[in-house]
């Protein structure tokens, strides 16, 4: 059975940072983009994932930053997986030298469906997994979903199942169709689990990995 991995975006306090370990996420993200709501610094990302435990990857989410910034946050959190979440290129995302997550920004509706995302993949081959997301106005933690439909998912140059990562507006409530359409290596979740922008709710977090993994078992039910 694919057990499909867990990231819970945009903490930004130790008591979440401990619930979220504790619900069974498998990675956690940090958002270094100082316009966001979730924001935090390079020196407070290192505070927080110092409490992670062993097969716990911490996330580093950059918005068009420096490469002096983006050099903060490796050296604060020297075994994070970097996320690109802005305009970066490839030849941006590869300069830091790291291994990284490149966001796909999907418009929302019937537009969503013009956006070549096999090509996008094929741009940022480099990168280990593509993020699905919605094209929001602040990169990201919008609580908006894109058309789980309008994507050939199996295409060889997405190959879903091993290199796609769904966000945008995931819930407890919405995940396990979420997982059922697209079939990704993992999700990504962040305004679905809050009580407000930055401030996780411990029983959101508990509600939506265990509709992850009732996903996981129904898919791997025979049809």
């Amino acid at each position: 059975m694919h057990r499909t991995r867990i990231k819970i975006c945009g903490l930004t306090r130790e008591s979440d940072v401990d619930a979220a370990v504790h619900a069974g996420a498998d990675a956690i993200g940090f958002v270094l983009y100082a316009q966001s709501p979730r924001f935090v610094s390079p020196e407070r990302a290192g505070e927080l994932a110092n409490r992670l435990p062993p097969f716990v990857t911490p996330v580093l989410l950059f918005v068009n930053a420096s490469r002096e910034f983006i050099a903060q946050g490796v050296a604060a959190v020297p075994n994070a997986l970097l996320q690109f979440h802005g305009d970066e290129t490839p030849a941006d995302c590869a300069a830091a030298g790291r291994p990284f997550l490149r966001a796909a920004r999907i418009p929302p509706g019937p537009v969503g469906a013009g956006f070549d995302l096999i090509k996008y993949a094929s741009d940022f081959a480099a990168a280990q997994a593509i993020l699905l997301d919605a094209h929001v106005e602040g990169y990201g933690g919008g609580g908006q979903s894109f058309d789980w439909n309008a994507f050939p998912w199996s295409h060889p140059q997405l190959n879903a199942s091993s290199r796609l990562v769904l966000s945008g507006g995931l819930t407890p409530a919405n995940v396990t169709d979420g997982i059922s359409r697209v079939r990704p290596w993992a999700v990504d979740v962040s305004s679905g689990v809050e009580v407000s922008k930055g401030i996780k709710d411990p029983d959101k977090m508990l509600a939506f990995v265990a509709a992850v993994r009732a996903a996981d078992a129904q898919n791997s039910r025979p049809s």
